[in-house]
Formats: C-alpha cells, structure tokens, sequence
C-alpha cells in the first residue's frame, strides 16, 4: 500500500510566507527557509512551495528563494506560481525543486501540461487546481451542482469544471493533482470531502487535499473518506497549533499508512 503524505505548503508573497481566509486578508506567517528547515526536520513527507503573487503580477517564480530553501531541505520539493512555459519548469527544477505545480498557465494553455511531462516525465508535473462550490444564484440559474475553476490566485471564475478539469489534466499527463476548496482554504472548518473524493474518484494519480484543516480528524477525514493520497497543511502548523510530529504520531496509531516517523522524533526528542 502507498503510503499516505503529510505536506506542509509554503505559500510565499513579496519573499515570506503568508496565511489567509478564502485566499484573502493575508498575514505574514513567517521566513520560508526557516519555515521549510523545521518542517524538513520534523518529519514532513514533502514541502510545497507555492509563489502565490506570481501569476496575479505577470512575474516569474523568485528563483534565487527556490534555490535556497531547496538546498536547505531534505525531502521531495514542489514548486509553483507564475511558471509558463518548459523553460521556466527547466529554471525551476534546476533550482532544485523536484516537481513543478501548474495552475493559471494549465488553463491558459493546457498542452503545456503534455510538454511538461514529456520532457520532465509525469512525477514531475503537478497541476493545482482552485475550486469553489457554484453558488445558489448560479444553481438557480440552471448550473448543475459541482465546483468552478478558478486562477490567478482565486481572482478569476473559468467556468471550468473542477472534477472534468482534473480528468482532462490527467489525460494530457499530469502525474499529481494539488486541490485546494476556496471555501475551506484557512477556516480550519475541515477539507471540502466531497470534492477531494469527487476528483480523487475519476482519476488513477494522486490527489492532495488542500483547504481547511483545522484539526488531526481532518486530515484523517480527508484521506480516509475523501480518498486523497496527501494532506496539505499550512496554519495548523505555522500557528504551531500543531506539530507534523503530533500529526504522523496520532494518524499512526489510527493505522493509517504513512511513512514512520525518525526514532528521534518518534520519542520526542528534536534532531537539532
């Protein structure tokens, strides 16, 4: 059995990481290297590092960041915001990161995704998908019941559907799916289940869930009943509400499959 992923995310405007409600009202949360260094040691699976600015401001990823908080981790790295094109996926791999996360630039041009995994191979390529359940003006007005697509950092309405997008992403060879509900992002509420089961249902990758931990029961939730094969996790632990530590230890004794803890953390004791 694969074993399930504990993924902090790094969500980095103007060089330092940032928190959020409903992808408003940032915060300041803290500086990524240092961020990704206690994450890296304290047992996370992966790190995702997303430049949440970057396609809002028309700017490339802040490379020389990548480059270093890279070099300062241990642990599989995915990086996203602004990438467009396979030369700025070879900028940011040679960086060091070990995957590339494609959101507004898949929509834009979705054979980007193709070229991406044919030059680099699928276990590269991430797409991140932004999703919002419609409204009931948008029901009222004929829409079926589903979630919207959305880009430039939650600016923007495709109109794309969220479960069609990510089976056609697949098809084109993404090898991982990063879904993020806008209406849980930062509320601490839960994960949006039926929309990380919905896509997690239609397509053979992975599928992280994103948006709305609040709580160790979520994030059990979400990958026992809503069927994803990762967790992402970003104020739970930048708060320090809790610990990957407190997080793997607990989901371990449930008996779910994940990645064992380092003896040195499985007692408590820190590896610095």
């Amino acid at each position: 059995m694969v074993a399930k992923r504990i993924i902090p995310c790094l969500d980095v405007a103007d060089g330092r990481v940032v928190k959020g409600v409903n992808f408003v009202g940032l915060r300041d949360a803290g500086d990524p290297v240092e961020l990704a260094c206690r994450y890296s040691s304290s047992g996370a699976d992966e790190l995702v590092f997303l430049d949440i600015a970057a396609s809002h401001q028309g700017r490339a990823t802040l490379v020389d960041l990548v480059r270093r908080t890279a070099e300062a981790v241990t642990i599989p790295f995915t990086v996203g915001g602004g990438i467009a094109s396979v030369e700025g996926i070879t900028e940011l791999l040679r960086a060091g990161a070990d995957k590339v996360s494609l959101n507004s630039s898949a929509v834009r041009d979705p054979a980007l995704v193709g070229r991406g995994a044919e030059r680099f191979g699928c276990q590269c390529i991430v797409v991140a998908i932004d999703a919002r359940r419609r409204r009931p003006e948008a029901l009222a007005a004929g829409d079926a019941p589903g979630w919207d697509v959305f880009v430039k950092g939650g600016r923007e309405n495709t109109g794309l559907d969220a479960v069609a997008w990510a089976r056609r992403v697949v098809e084109l060879g993404a090898g991982e799916i990063l879904l993020t509900s806008m209406d849980g992002d930062g509320t601490q509420a839960g994960y949006d289940l039926a929309l990380t089961r919905a896509v997690a249902e239609v397509v053979e990758v992975p599928v992280i869930a994103s948006g709305g931990a609040g709580c160790i029961d979520h994030i059990a939730a979400a990958l026992e009943e809503g069927k994803a094969s990762a967790a992402l996790l970003a104020s739970l632990l930048h708060d320090g509400v809790l610990t990957v530590e407190q997080i793997k230890t607990d989901l371990l004794q449930r008996g779910l499959p994940l990645r064992p803890l380092e003896p040195a953390l499985a007692d408590g004791r820190s590896l610095h």
